[in-house]
């Protein structure tokens, strides 16, 4: 038998996140834009200043429902034509609107880039909103209320929302709406909030791709050039607050075999200088089947497929915002173990922070956070729609186009002290609300016995 001989390994070549070159177009469109060769799928990424804060009272869901429109018709094409222009293009698009905005994602090959632009140009500049077809979203949202009440993580999630935010807060209801505001929604009202907040001047588009050969400032101003609106004084931006008061919330799900879990509070985001130091501490605690959380619930005792603990950014404000107010991000503990343990897996789960607290990481699961993050990363942004993401996230959170870049050299200095302070801060034993989503019945008492806070029951 022959043999072919084994492959050598290459010499190593330095990396760094892509630097991305930052423009405008006249109509005060702002452009960034990150040549990246051989990458033949050019990725699009739009970011709208149309936050769910600025909702009117009483219609939660009109973003979502603009947002998922913007694809649905055009003064050009029917909904139909404009999805079949698209596939043409051999083009995917997306749409969705979170707390910092709204975002449109798109997808093409560099050979129809000038085409499916034309047709993103199309969609912010004169979005039809048929009556008939905002009916439509309107009920498919309410289709999808029922199922996402129904699902233990969605369910836990918006209690946790609930339960840490003032209730006059955007933040502490769901995103996409409830049936009661989504109801309440027309063509007019979703017409109305894309008049008052989707404009160029306050919108930022990504481009990320082998740009060999094409014009993107004569493609740009072609297209999303031509889209013209109003300039506006900016929003007054309302200050995150929360109650992180100890405390569980069992939503009562009879029968139920497992039990869902969510712990979380606010903490620190991306402009504050423990950003860092925070990102390895939730890693080290439990960011991978190794982590401290997997380690003893999952391999030693078995309760459960696996548990994460993540820092997701919920909202940023310009370090020189006028308004004073400061960004956040949920620091969250999440999963699901058997019914039967879980008084007892959270019992253990309590003793792992404090063992944390007490006598720290160690430099081994440091060194490894690190590797991890930092030796990763050229594949994490393999593709240009992961480069175009991040620039986009970058965007929304008011962070310097480096932002990304310097990372990995914070991460690279950060010690295992200054990781360990940041994740026992990032998750004190007595400032946690513990979301459970299971039978009640079984849960309540072991649960109470374990003093991690007030216990109350909720049905739904």
């Amino acid at each position: 038998m022959e043999y072919h001989p084994q492959p050598t390994p290459g010499t190593a070549r330095p990396w760094a996140f892509p630097a991305p070159e930052r423009g405008a177009l006249p109509n005060g469109l702002t452009v960034l834009r990150c040549h990246r060769p051989g990458q033949q799928v050019v990725a699009v990424e739009i970011f709208l200043d149309a936050p769910l804060d600025a909702e009117p009272e009483g219609l939660d869901g009109v973003a979502t429902i603009m947002a998922r429109a913007l694809s649905e018709g055009t003064d050009k094409h029917s909904a139909e034509e404009f999805a079949a222009e698209l596939e043409r293009c051999g083009a995917t698009l997306d749409a969705h609107a979170d707390h910092p905005g709204m975002r449109v994602s798109l997808e093409v090959p560099a050979s129809r880039l000038a085409k499916a632009l034309g047709l993103i140009a199309e969609a912010l500049r004169a979005p039809a909103f048929a009556d008939s077809e905002v009916e439509r979203l309107v009920n498919n949202r309410l289709d999808e209320i029922p199922h996402e009440q129904a699902n233990p993580a969605r369910r836990a999630a918006k209690q946790l929302s609930k339960e840490l935010f003032p209730a006059t807060s955007r933040m502490s209801r769901p995103r996409q709406g409830t049936e009661e505001t989504v109801e309440r929604i027309d063509s007019a009202a979703v017409r109305a909030f894309y008049e008052a907040h989707v404009r160029p001047s306050t919108a930022t588009a990504v481009v990320v791709g082998d740009l060999t050969g094409i014009d993107l400032d004569a493609l740009l101003a072609d297209t999303v050039g031509d889209w013209t609106g109003n300039t506006v004084e900016p929003r007054p931006v309302p200050p995150i607050t929360a109650d992180d008061t100890g405390r569980v919330v069992i939503i009562d799900r009879p029968g139920a075999v497992q039990t869902q879990l969510l712990i979380g509070r606010i903490g620190a985001d991306r402009h504050d200088s423990v950003w860092p130091a925070q990102v390895l501490g939730t890693y080290c605690l439990g960011g991978t089947l190794t982590s401290r959380l997997d380690r003893v619930l999952r391999e030693e005792k078995g309760y459960t497929y696996g548990v994460r603990a993540f820092g997701q950014v919920l909202r940023s404000t310009a370090p020189d915002s006028a308004s004073g107010a400061t960004g956040a991000a949920m620091l969250a503990i999440s999963g699901s173990v058997d019914t039967e343990s879980t008084g007892a897996a959270l019992d253990d789960l309590w003793k792992v922070l404090r063992t944390l607290a007490a006598e720290g990481l160690t430099d081994a699961e440091r060194e490894t956070a690190v590797q991890n993050f930092v030796g990763v990363a050229p594949l994490k942004f393999e593709t240009a729609a992961s480069v175009a993401g991040t620039l986009a996230d970058q965007v929304e959170q008011h962070l310097p186009d480096d932002y990304q870049a310097q990372l990995y050299a914070r991460l690279a200095e950060t010690g295992t002290v200054e990781a360990t302070a940041a994740v026992v801060n990032a998750f004190p034993v007595d400032r946690l609300v513990t979301i459970l989503v299971g039978d009640a019945a079984q849960i309540e008492e072991p649960v109470r016995t374990l003093g991690i806070g007030e216990v109350s029951v909720v049905t739904g």
